[in-house]
């Protein structure tokens, strides 16, 4: 597991009973808007308006306007702002990793959490207890964000978006070669690659470039925004040039970025006979890739797979661990054949991330 971080409080290990008359309930528990620390007077990630909410990374399912005030980082607010406008929260505070923030009762800490730029764990401490909110997280190498950093703490709040034994997601610099192979094995078609244009969409187009792919990469014209400010915030892309105003017979050979939902779309049909892709965790199950008419599965994941999730939680020395937003049982089964409380979370409203995270609002659908 690459990087660590000192205990928060620094007094409990997994073998070490809690000496406080605070339970971690008491500090953070599931609501109808979200996931509530009372004692901070905030929701982590809430799903309906509230007066002060810590926000875990962009995605739209985690971040939601119409807030009173708005924690996040600098990069997540950004986002925020691309996405929802100027007046997407009454106010906001921008927090950088390892930054201490005091609220109420509670002092919190963000540390980078891997899935996206800007997203974070959320390191909730109060009294003798810490309690680390993972958000969305992935363990594996990025090269357009913060690598991820565990937290130890006494509470793990986990996703479990990959929560079965079945996901593996491999190496995806070996997803990126099969699909150069199919570039060079049909120059004669396009390559349309359908990814989530936060996070997904520019790790693709950084390990295209890894690989030593130097040619122009297309995009669809709803990932400009946030691509053009990945390469704002020093992330180096290389060539990139819109899809609108290209003739189709030009585009034979090339690789072209898209949300998923454009791929099946009659805007596809600008492009010489193309071969469809999709990077997703989900393509590690080939009805999902059929379903979808994919011809170029790619497995490549913004979210830890069941080897990563059980190692994170491992490494963070937690004796109590609850699972949120995902396969639940699964994760939950292992951590008690492990020794560790456990027990899922069932909050509402989060999921694989939404297609509306394509579209900036004004955003022309046909770019």
């Amino acid at each position: 597991m690459r990087g660590s971080s000192p205990r928060m409080m620094g007094k409990h290990r997994r073998d070490t009973p809690y000496i406080t008359d605070m339970r971690p309930q008491d500090i953070l528990m599931p609501v109808a808007a979200g996931l509530c620390c009372k004692p901070g007077g905030f929701h982590i990630d809430p799903v309906r308006p509230v007066e002060r909410a810590v926000i875990t990374h962009g995605h739209s399912d985690h971040a939601r306007s119409g807030h009173g005030a708005v924690l996040a980082t600098q990069e997540t607010l950004d986002m925020m702002r691309l996405r929802y406008g100027d007046n997407f929260a009454g106010s906001t505070q921008a927090i950088a990793y390892g930054e201490r923030i005091k609220l109420g009762d509670v002092t919190i800490q963000f540390h980078p959490a891997g899935h996206v730029l800007g997203s974070a764990q959320i390191a909730v401490s109060c009294k003798d207890i810490c309690i680390v909110a993972s958000g969305d997280y992935k363990d594996a190498p990025d090269p357009t964000c913060a690598s991820f950093e565990s937290v130890s703490c006494d509470v793990f709040i986990t996703e479990a978006t990959f929560g079965l034994p079945v996901f593996h997601h491999g190496n995806a610099a070996d997803e990126i070669r099969k699909l150069l192979a199919s570039v060079a094995l049909f120059p004669e078609r396009a390559h349309l690659v359908g990814a989530y244009s936060l996070g997904k969409a520019q790790r693709v187009i950084a390990l295209l470039r890894d690989a030593g792919y130097d040619a122009p990469i297309y995009l669809h014209g709803a990932m400009e925004k946030i691509t053009r400010y990945y390469e704002s915030r020093g992330v180096p892309l290389g060539d990139l040039r819109l899809v609108k105003g290209m003739k189709k017979a030009d585009l034979a050979g090339t690789i072209t970025l898209a949300p998923p939902s454009a791929t099946s779309d009659i805007w596809t049909r600008r492009f010489p006979d193309p071969v469809t892709a999709f990077a997703s965790g989900w393509m590690r199950v080939r009805a999902r890739a059929r379903q979808r008419g994919v011809e170029l599965p790619l497995v490549i994941s913004d979210h830890a797979d069941w080897d990563g999730l059980i190692a994170t939680i491992d490494s963070t020395g937690a004796g109590e661990v609850w699972v949120t937003h995902g396969q639940e049982d699964a994760l939950v089964h292992w951590c008690t054949a492990k020794g560790l409380a456990a027990r899922p979370l069932d909050l509402v409203g989060y999921g694989e991330e939404d297609e509306g995270d394509t579209m900036p609002e004004g955003e022309d659908a046909g770019a």
